[in-house]
């Protein structure tokens, strides 16, 4: 998707930057059109390294290419973060006196403004006067946050969070096909504990799981998260609830999918724990280690097929496989479709650079008989939207 960024001249400019890069690496195309005085605060040079673009500021730069044209006809999403009052109150009177407001005059797309700014300036009646013209035009004006402003002063006026403006603006192009569901997913990787210090555990950072809860919140579900040990930060608007073993893993997750539309097992749960842990911590001895007696963990996801905690519930899991000498991935996994039962089997080959720590993914969906019935490769929140693009249709059915 081609997302135009603009940057106006904010202390809170800044975060901008970091708001740039949740873009880029979920696999968006940015530009970055920052205003002239917001240059005094992040300079060029940083938004063309972070973004792979040239940056301009105004209409008769690179006038041969159009830019105040292109620009705003190309974009899929604009997002105008920090958005100050000059800027609301500019763009409020379709004014296009640099590239950033001539952009947002061509643009047809949907538009997101950030307001920063300080609280007497996001008060006075004439910035609530632009605000309340500008979304009467179809433009979403997001609310600043409550907090620390420049200097000693807090109130509202703050910049939100990057994850938080990434979330409402992704959402503004999503599909609303999840409005009104509910939705449970698990995420990371359990640790059984040895003793009070160690653990057997597996290499997923939850990056999957997490792209998985964060598309179905964008796409208008309520989303809970079984948080497993994760390596990543949990998506803005979705309910965490962290775990740590498989057990209280598979605790969590029924109580959540007792109410739940679709349960996505994406967790990578242990096989197996130790019978039993040590109270304390194991030391070393002359004659060695002893051998620590595994017992198998329940199924989760096989119990949650199986039983259907809701009617109709649409029940989704992960395979991440590695082929051996009885089989490749896919046949691997087609075996394990057949023997969970869920209504997708999403499999992955895991190991070094693939599967696990990695931003991408290549995945093969199965469905209960272990057809395959699609397959999905690149970012993780591209994966993800494959996913749920195949999990709608089961909840029509």
């Amino acid at each position: 998707m081609r997302i135009l960024l603009g940057v106006c001249g904010g202390i809170a400019a800044y975060k901008s930057a970091g708001l740039l890069r949740l873009f880029t690496e979920a696999g968006h195309d940015v530009r970055v059109v920052p205003t002239r005085s917001s240059l005094e605060f992040v300079g060029r040079a940083t938004w063309e390294a972070l973004s792979g673009h040239p940056v301009t500021t105004g209409v008769f730069d690179d006038v041969p290419a159009v830019e105040h044209v292109g620009l705003g006809q190309s974009a899929d999403l604009v997002v105008v973060a920090p958005a100050t009052a000059d800027l609301l109150a500019r763009a409020a009177a379709g004014r296009a006196d640099d590239l950033l407001t001539a952009s947002l005059l061509i643009a047809r797309c949907p538009i997101l403004m950030v307001p920063a700014m300080h609280t007497e300036m996001w008060q006075h009646p004439a910035t609530r006067a632009n605000v309340v013209t500008l979304r009467g035009r179809g433009v979403h004006v997001m609310e600043p946050d409550v907090g620390r402003l420049t200097g000693a002063d807090s109130g509202p006026g703050r910049l939100p969070e990057p994850t938080a403006i990434a979330a409402s603006a992704l959402a503004l192009v999503a599909p609303q096909d999840l409005t009104g569901r509910s939705v449970v997913v698990s995420a990371g990787g359990t640790r059984e504990p040895v003793d009070p210090v160690r653990f057997l555990g597996n290499r997923s950072t939850g990056r999957q799981g997490v792209a998985l809860a964060a598309a179905a919140r964008r796409r208008g579900a309520d989303v809970v998260l079984v948080a497993a040990n994760l390596a990543v930060a949990a998506p803005y608007g979705v309910t965490v609830v962290p775990v740590q073993s498989a057990a209280e893993l598979r605790t969590a997750v029924r109580a959540a999918a007792a109410g739940a539309d679709v349960v996505v097992m994406a967790a990578a749960v242990a096989d197996f724990r130790p019978s039993a842990p040590s109270v304390h911590k194991i030391k070393k001895s002359d004659a060695g280690p002893a051998p620590i007696e595994l017992t198998q963990n329940p199924d989760v996801l096989a119990e949650l097929a199986g039983e259907r905690l809701r009617p109709g519930q649409v029940v989704v899991g992960f395979a991440a496989e590695t082929g051996d000498a009885a089989g490749d991935v896919l046949q691997h996994g087609r075996a394990k479709a057949l023997r969970k039962g869920a209504d997708l089997l999403v499999v992955n080959e895991v190991g070094p650079d693939r599967g696990f720590g990695v931003g991408h993914n290549e995945v093969t969906l199965l469905d209960a008989r272990g057809e395959t019935v699609g397959t999905a490769a690149g970012t993780k929140d591209e994966v993800a939207d494959a996913v749920w693009d195949a999990v709608v249709p089961l909840l029509n059915r």
